[in-house]
């Protein structure tokens, strides 16, 4: 029972000993009483043995004759004493003769039925927060979550009118309501909603707050393959999958950025599977995982204007539409420079959480500020070596486990495609050959990615993405069929590019003595096909490596960009950015990247000045064995 103030009396009710009377708010229950305690009542009928009393709303009963002491008509008002709760729901009370009490009021505290444990056909009531407000042409549905799960709650007003308009997105909410089987899964029929405040809405907070903290503990995963350099990223994305965990929980939706490459591919595709699983598993709604989360290319190696200005709309438009929170912003293989602080501060507006996992090297001070998780090599004192694809692939069997077995190769995959030099590639290629894929079906999965990814452009393209990667793929025939034609075809569009490029590819020894490559891609390569300057760039420079077995470094420009790639030379392609952006006064260098590979973009009138800028600082880099290709994965 609830105490509520005192009345009756100016005493101190600590330390006053006078009997207590009950005064029952309206919807109290038998839940709220205990027999032989005293109640203020109301007769609601006069019989000839005795007057019925009301205590509350929902508990009425007889005072026999046998224990009034005065006569009564409705409406009277008098203290009673509950004698008995009969097993057939009847009640007995006393009349109560008190000369001298204290008052106490008690509030309703309903019997609380987890979401977690409904049943159809049950009167519930179920204390929760809101996460979802979907106007229908018909009743308003209330998406609730507790600590045990998520039910839809239908409330009806109206066709068509908003049902309890007071109740927002976030509200800590009373419902009662009878459960009821809709498509497979339990719904409340709504009859009452009541937003909670003060306490009875704090205490409702902190308990759902506990329950998806706990819910939200991603999985205890062994590492794929042991090295020393990746678990200096384990606690921090183990934090991001219990953070991605509870966003799913609460029913918030999930937008996922990654950058149009295999590296980036292989990075969100185990993600973006890992948690539709996980979203199916706590969501009763068939449509869940395809509201819920959405994963969309980005062209650029950081996050657009023009990216964040269609992500805002599509959230926005969701909000409206179908009554969800704003979306969680996850940025993968990308989004940790400065060149993303204009769309951040533009999701900032809208208090839209970010997340960034990605191996470029960043600009914290710049970002961090910004987003509310943030992990990458280069911030434990590793490096690019460690790709995106390798620490989502442990991302995602920390979401869910059981994807496990479909990703053992996605490692070898995403460090073949991004060139890696880790030390470890050896032990993911023979994980890999472990479940059947030679290392030269590694390097035509990856290139079917890339080609893939061109193609698809802005396009999430699911299927075919899961298909060529052999992830949530139902067929495994369709994968390598796919992966033959989608590979063969990149293999003669690259030829195709670097055969128009070769006459055309100028070459200087730089004065460390590493060889420099470069070629006007504007005015020599194929444009608006496969590949793109950033690939014919990296192909190009392959190409020359094996050729030379030398240090490299090539630059593929256009009118206003230049793409680098270095073998062997340390050339600390952010560093030079930023030099350059403070030296070549109206350059307007910006770009990125990590030390062997990166982009930049200048004003086109200043190009010969920023390339000749360029090319100094790299005669001055220093040439790094570490970096080569010889060093690599043995072949």
């Amino acid at each position: 029972m609830t105490a509520g103030t005192a009345g009756n009396s100016g005493t101190d009710a600590d330390d006053d000993s006078r009997p207590i009377v009950y005064d029952l708010a309206p919807g109290c229950t038998t839940d709220d009483v205990e027999v032989g305690d005293y109640y203020h009542a109301v007769v609601n009928g006069v019989v000839a043995y005795g007057v019925f009393v009301d205590v509350s709303d929902d508990i009425s009963g007889l005072v026999h004759e046998s224990n009034l002491t005065d006569s009564y008509d409705v409406d009277d008002r008098l203290l009673v004493r509950l004698d008995e709760i009969r097993e057939n729901g009847d009640i007995a009370f006393t009349e109560a003769d008190l000369d001298d009490y204290r008052t106490v009021a008690v509030d309703h505290q309903p019997t609380v039925t987890p979401i977690g444990a409904l049943e159809t056909g049950a009167t519930v009531t179920v204390e929760a927060t809101v996460s979802q407000i979907k106007q229908t042409a018909g009743p308003t549905v209330f998406r609730c979550c507790d600590d045990t799960g998520i039910v839809a709650c239908t409330a009806f007003e109206d066709a068509g009118v908003r049902a309890y308009p007071e109740v927002e997105l976030d509200d800590a909410v009373r419902v009662s309501g009878t459960v009821e089987e809709h498509e497979g899964s339990p719904q409340i029929e709504v009859e009452s909603l009541t937003r909670l405040t003060d306490e009875d809405a704090e205490r409702v907070r902190e308990r759902v707050d506990a329950g998806l903290d706990t819910r939200a503990e991603p999985h205890d995963v062994d590492p794929l393959v042991e090295w020393d350099a990746f678990e200096k990223l384990r606690p921090d994305l183990r934090a991001v999958a219990k953070q991605l965990r509870r966003t799913v929980l609460e029913g918030r939706p999930i937008r996922v950025r990654h950058h149009a490459d295999g590296d980036g591919m292989c990075a969100s595709l185990p993600v973006q599977v890992a948690l539709e699983r996980f979203i199916r598993s706590v969501h009763d709604d068939d449509g869940a995982p395809r509201h819920l989360i959405k994963r969309l290319p980005s062209k650029a190696p950081y996050y657009e204007m023009e990216d964040v200005t269609r992500d805002l709309n599509f959230a926005l438009e969701g909000q409206e539409r179908h009554g969800q929170k704003l979306p969680l912003l996850l940025m993968l293989d990308n989004g940790s420079t400065e060149e993303d602080v204009p769309a951040y501060k533009n999701l900032a507006h809208y208090d839209v959480p970010i997340v960034v996992v990605d191996h470029h090297h960043p600009d914290p001070e710049a970002v961090d500020d910004l987003l509310d998780a943030h992990v990458n090599p280069y911030l434990v004192d590793e490096d690019y070596r460690i790709t995106t694809g390798m620490m989502c692939v442990e991302l995602a069997r920390m979401i869910d486990s059981d994807i496990t077995d479909e990703l053992r190769h996605v490692p070898a995959v995403a460090g073949l495609a991004d060139r890696s030099k880790a030390e470890t590639m050896s032990d993911f290629v023979d994980l890999a050959d472990a479940e059947g894929y030679g290392r030269e079906d590694l390097v035509r999965i990856g290139e079917a990615l890339d080609y893939a990814a061109h193609w698809l452009r802005y396009s999430e393209g699911k299927t075919l993405v899961s298909d060529v990667l052999n992830v949530d793929c139902d067929e495994a025939g369709r994968h390598e069929e796919l992966v033959d034609f989608l590979a063969d075809r990149a293999e003669r569009d690259i030829d195709r590019q670097l055969a128009a490029l070769d006459p055309h590819v100028e070459h200087e020894r730089l004065d460390n003595d590493a060889h420099l490559y470069h070629v006007d891609l504007d005015d020599f390569a194929h444009r608006f096909t496969y590949p793109a300057p950033g690939k014919t760039t990296g192909n190009l420079h392959d190409r020359k490596v094996e050729e030379t077995g030398d240090p490299v470094i090539t630059i593929g420009y256009g009118p206003d960009f230049a793409v680098l790639r270095s073998d062997g030379v340390r050339l600390d392609i952010p560093e030079m950015v930023a030099e350059l952006d403070e030296e070549v006064v109206g350059g307007g260098v910006s770009g990125g990247g990590h030390l062997v590979v990166g982009s930049i973009k200048f004003v086109q009138g200043m190009r010969s000045e920023v390339i000749d800028a360029l090319v100094e600082k790299m005669a001055d880099a220093e040439l790094d064995e570490a970096l080569s290709s010889a060093t690599a994965l043995d072949t």
